[in-house]
Parts: structure tokens; sequence; C-alpha cells
């Protein structure tokens, strides 16, 4: 029986309409799109699922804070305000903004990684696992083993597996190991937390073999009140001292904000010891790839959403229903007898495609087969997050097989109500109960060499 939704606390001030089309035309739009789904027109879409980063509704005060934006080139206001906003909640001496995520990884990981190298995580996404092989390096995941059972429930499966982590420093070498980042949450394994004794642990073995340890923070928010909901030694813990307490066993930490912080863009860099080395490196990178380091790529008005939008996205009130969104979809799927990565993630479900298609190899890319389903079906918009997007060997070229095969619904913060989450499981009801007619995947007539889920081509296989 689906729990009860969470309502939203807040209410809605201004909406967005949007179109609904109906089968034949979805049908012709994702061809067009070579069935990719990154290719599709937004404004073809009825509930758009791609991704929660840079998607979600800014708030009243967001708003206004974008007209109250200080847009001087060097030392602005909204720069200052950011940096105090970061400190707090970070604890750390020195805070860099960035235009994005994967700009936070293009100024820091080179200063760590290069060709001989390796990155150990929790597990990469696809844009750090690229800014990893860019930097000439390999990218190797350590997560536990649970998390490669998606109807296991446990409550950190985004957790560093440390035996493993130990056995791959001794490898290696530790001197060859580059970096150690931890995934907050794990999002490659389903949006999975991670707890503060597993961060701990991580840190101590770092530690030991003098590896630097990078948190990679883009929804340090949803990871914090997983903690305080699952860990015992933290129920009397406000979000704010997790926070604190989570990032003081690292070194430093690279963000995509377009998460947790609920802002359209942004990002940042943040280094603990404020004397660090590290530090002149990351504002000569800045400088010379996103712009003076007082904006960083981003404009005043930027800054002072996200200076906002960090306070925001750690409020108590908006993760209980932002979790309970998640929750709520999760449970209409158990009486569905639809397999996910269990218990529900922070920022979306991570429905297991090969258990939904069994007889699709993960070479046909059974988690885009459910993607591009789920379009047909409802004109929703979601990605995979399985063999597809992991890519080929950098090594051999050869295709990989991940060890999942998600089909990620991605939640986008304050967009959505009950009856598009009704939407979505509707959808997926409807798919399972087809499935076994649904013979063949795709295979991909044309790929790029780095990220090439994002501009693939692909076409169904023919039975």
């Amino acid at each position: 029986m689906a729990i009860k939704y969470i309502p939203e606390p807040f209410r809605i001030k201004m909406v967005e309409t949007i179109k609904t089309l109906d089968r034949s035309e979805r049908e012709k739009n994702i061809a067009e799109a070579k069935f990719n789904m990154f290719n599709l027109r937004g404004e073809d879409v009825y509930i758009d699922l791609l991704t929660d980063s840079g998607t979600n509704a800014m708030s009243q005060e967001q708003w206004a804070g974008v007209l109250k934006g200080d847009e001087a080139y060097a030392g602005g206001k909204s720069y200052y305000k950011l940096l105090e906003a970061g400190r707090d909640i970070f604890g750390y001496g020195y805070i860099q903004p960035v235009h994005q995520g994967r700009a936070a990884e293009k100024v820091l990981f080179p200063t760590f990684l290069s060709k001989g190298k390796v990155a150990i995580s929790n597990m990469f996404f696809d844009t750090t696992r690229a800014h990893v092989e860019l930097a000439g390096a390999r990218a190797v995941d350590c997560v536990v083993e649970e998390a490669k059972d998606p109807a296991k429930r446990a409550p950190f499966k985004g957790n560093m597996d440390v035996a493993k982590l130990e056995k791959l420093i001794a490898e290696y070498g530790p001197s060859n190991v580059g970096l150690v980042v931890m995934t907050i949450t794990n999002n490659s394994a389903g949006g999975q937390p991670v707890s503060l004794e597993n961060m701990a642990a991580v840190a101590a073995v770092c530690k030991k073999h003098n590896i630097p340890l990078d948190i990679d923070a883009a929804r340090f928010a949803e990871n914090a009140y997983f903690i305080k909901q699952r860990e015992a030694s933290c129920k009397n813990m406000s979000i704010k001292e997790i926070i604190a307490k989570t990032f003081s066993y690292a070194d430093m930490f690279t963000m995509s904000a377009k998460k947790d912080a609920i802002v359209n863009m942004g990002g940042l860099i943040g280094v603990k010891d404020p004397d660090s080395p590290l530090i002149p490196k990351i504002k000569a990178a800045c400088i010379s790839y996103e712009g003076f380091i007082s904006y960083g790529g981003l404009s005043g008005r930027d800054l002072e959403s996200l200076a906002i939008g960090l306070y925001e996205g750690i409020e108590e009130s908006f993760l209980r229903y932002r979790i309970g969104q998640m929750e709520y979809l999760a449970s209409r799927l158990d009486d569905a007898g639809i397999i996910y990565q269990s218990p529900v993630g922070g920022h979306g479900v991570f429905v297991d495609a090969k258990a939904m298609f069994p007889h699709i190899p993960y070479n046909e890319f059974p988690a885009q087969v459910l993607a591009i389903e789920l379009y047909k079906e409802a004109g929703i918009r979601t990605c995979d997050i399985g063999s597809y997007m992991l890519g080929n060997d950098p090594d051999t070229g050869e295709q990989l097989k991940s060890q999942f095969e998600f089909t990620r619904f991605a939640v986008p913060r304050r967009v959505y109500t009950q009856a598009h989450f009704d939407v979505m499981a509707e959808a997926l009801i409807a798919i399972k109960a087809k499935a076994g007619s649904i013979k063949r995947g795709y295979k991909i007539l044309w790929e790029p060499p780095i990220l090439r889920h994002f501009q693939a081509h692909l076409e169904p296989i023919k039975s």
C-alpha cells in the first residue's frame, strides 16, 4: 500500500505551462532524436526527469537575491556573501566558486591525477569519471557489495568498501593513487547515502597512506538527512552539524551546486586548510578556465542565489518532503512488484531495468530501452545509468558491463506534485505489463570518444 505523500512545505506562486503530445507524436520525436533522450526538445517532454541538476525551482528569496546580485568583476558583495555561507556550512578555510561541478573537477583533478595514476571512489558518476580519464588517470570503483543487489535493503548502500580500498591501494601502490573521492550521496549506486562512520574509516585509510580525500558533494544535504534518520549516533544532531562533521574528514570538496543548493547554475571547490599549497594552484587554474576567482564563471546574481540556496537546501522540513517524494513513488512501485535500488535514494528512484527486461543483454542497453518506453508511454524523460552511460574501456575500446542497469527518475526540487508522481508510477506499471513483448534493445550507430551518452545515435535492433 502506498505511503502517505508528504505535503509540500511551500505554496506555488508561479507556474509554467507544459504540453502533452499523443503517442504517435512522441514516437516520431524519439526516432528523430536518434533514440537519445538528450536530443529531445524540452518542450516535447511532459515530465522531465533527465536530471535534477539545475532544473530546480528557486524560492522567492533566491529570486529577490537575483535582483541584488553584485556584478563587480572583482570582489563583489555577492562573492563575499557566498564565501561566508560556504565557510559557515562546511567549515572550510577556502571556498572557490565555479560555474558547475564538472568545472570544479576540471580545475582540481589535474593537480592530483596524470598518466599512470588511479583515482578510487565509492562510485564515480559519468562526468567525474571522464575528468579522471581526461587527466590521464584511471577511475576505479569501490562500492560496498550490498549496493550491487537492488532488491536488498541496507541503510548505507553508498558506502566505500574499506577492506577493498586497502587492497586496491596495496595493489596499485599508495604513490600511484592520486586521489580518493567519496561521492555523497552515491549517484551511480542509486542516490544511496554514505554513513558518517564510513567517512571516518575512509579518512583514516587515506591519512595512513598519505592520499588526499575529496568529497563529491553534489547531494551533501540529502546525505546528511539520511545519516540523521539512519545512524543512531547522529539522531540528535542537526543537519548542519552532520554536514560539518562529514566534511571535517576530507581535505577538499568539489560540488555541483545545481542539486542540493537549489540553483540553476553554480559549483564550488572547498579546501579545508586555508594555508594549503593547493589554493594558489586552484586560483591559477580558475582564472585560466573559469574567470577571476571572485566570480568563477558565474554572474553576481548566480552567486547571490547560491548563497541563499545553500541554506534553504539544508532545512530539515524541506529535506523531509524531498525524500518523502521518493518514498511515495517507491511505495507505489513496491505495490506493483517493480524492482528499484532499495531503499530509495535521495534525489530519485533508480528502477532496475535488468529486472524489467531480463532477456535484453547489457550490450543492448536495457536501461535505455526502459527510458525510451517511458517517453513513448507518457512523455516522461529519464536517463540510463547503466552500460550505455558507462561506455567503453578507455584502453581496449570494448563495451564495459555496468554493475547496474538503472533507469533513473531524477526529480527536480520543488517542481512536481503528487499527481505527477502517480503518472510516473502508472507508466511503469503499464510498461511492466508488456515487458515480455519488447524483445530487443538498441545498438549505437555513432558515438563520440568521451561521455558518449550525451550525443550518441542509436537505432532499434530488429528481431
